[in-house]
């Protein structure tokens, strides 16, 4: 069986097509990148659709994509008009994502009908997160009869994570993890025996550390103000999903490496965002040193993980006092598979490629397998 995996992030579309009968063997993969931005010749992620299809080596069995929030549909499910619908009741919530997905989904069902899709949601990986890290503290019925509570996300990368560092140091040397996934969308999760003990996200994919343009943790009070000096309320969550994050702080790009060049060349609006980003990410790495009483592997991973080695050594000075020691040396790599920590360090650091497609495939193949 052939599947082809798609990740859609806020403003990418990155795929692969794997062979599920060499164990998820890669057969072809590709990526767009700035999707909507100034310039891109896609504007949204189905103009690349035909892209895709015509450059793959073999016509896909199935589809799997990394959905991102179906709000009480959880797990890997089979797309269906239910599903699409209920990912429409929760695009308010995930306005960057559900949309996206949902128009790639149709999309791919118009121009292959006959071959399966099946959505698998990030939050899935998250239901072993305490009752008491998911509720906010707000009037009960709000999160029994609403359901709103944290409910993390970047699960697919955060599952193999998990999974892959287990596979390279041992279960025992990998108790304690810290997955620190840094690309257009960014989060921290903690976890603890291969599952998950805590995340940087909330109730949407807006929350936790800064994004491209996406706001990241904000005072929810703040918007009173706002609404004072005139700006409608649709306005204001419009600026805070599309010109939020990154863009906002810099007011330059809602790309790091944009800013990166700003701030070396003097700028010090992009200086100020890029010591905002160190802070939020050491903030929640931080805290979550406190709920897995230690950390036994750092792991980078996604974009500016894997890329940034400017980021990783700001994010990572000082943490000689839980046992983290990062070697300047060997974090001298991009996207490679490398441990960057000193040999004294009691604790490694590492940067692994994440591989949230193989798990997508993986969950793609094991339902349509049981149904």
């Amino acid at each position: 069986m052939f599947i082809l995996a798609a990740n859609l992030g806020s403003t990418s579309f990155k795929y692969k097509l794997l062979n599920m009968e060499a164990y998820g063997a890669e057969v072809a993969r590709g990526a767009y990148e700035r999707i909507g931005q100034k310039d891109s010749p896609y504007m949204t992620h189905a103009d690349v659709l035909d892209v895709i299809l015509q450059s793959l080596p073999h016509p896909p069995d199935a589809i799997g994509f990394k959905a991102v929030h179906g709000g009480p549909i959880s797990g890997a499910v089979r797309v269906s008009d239910e599903v699409i619908a209920t990912m429409e009741q929760f695009s308010d919530v995930a306005p960057a994502h559900n949309p996206p997905y949902i128009a790639a989904m149709k999309a791919f069902r118009r121009k292959l009908p006959n071959v399966p899709q099946v959505a698998v949601f990030e939050t899935a990986f998250h239901h072993t997160i305490p009752m008491s890290r998911q509720i906010y503290a707000i009037p009960h019925e709000w999160t029994e009869n609403l359901g709103i509570r944290r409910y993390g996300f970047h699960g697919a990368s955060h599952r193999f994570i998990a999974n892959r560092a287990t596979e390279i140091l041992g279960r025992h040397a990998s108790r304690r993890i810290i997955s620190v996934h840094l690309g257009g969308s960014c989060s921290v999760c903690a976890i603890e025996s291969g599952k998950s003990a805590a995340c940087s996200f909330g109730m949407t994919v807006q929350s936790g550390l800064p994004h491209n343009n996406r706001v990241g943790d904000f005072d929810g009070f703040a918007i009173i103000r706002l609404l004072k000096h005139g700006i409608e309320l649709n306005e204001i969550f419009r600026r805070l999903a599309k010109e939020g994050g990154l863009l906002g702080m810099s007011g330059l790009s809602p790309d790091m490496r944009d800013i990166e060049r700003a701030a070396a060349a003097g700028n010090a609006r992009a200086k100020l965002t890029i010591d905002a980003f160190v802070e939020s990410a050491r903030h929640y790495i931080g805290s979550f040193l406190v709920v897995l009483g230690g950390c036994d592997v750092l792991v980078f991973t996604g974009g500016m993980g894997e890329n940034a080695i400017t980021l990783r050594a700001a994010i990572c000075k000082d943490l000689d006092f839980a046992g983290l020691i990062l070697d300047s040396g060997k974090n001298q790599t991009r996207a490679q598979e490398t441990c960057i920590s000193k040999v004294e360090s009691n604790g490694q650091i590492w940067v692994i490629p994440t591989n949230e497609e193989l798990i997508v495939a993986l969950e793609t193949e094991s339902v349509l397998n049981t149904n």
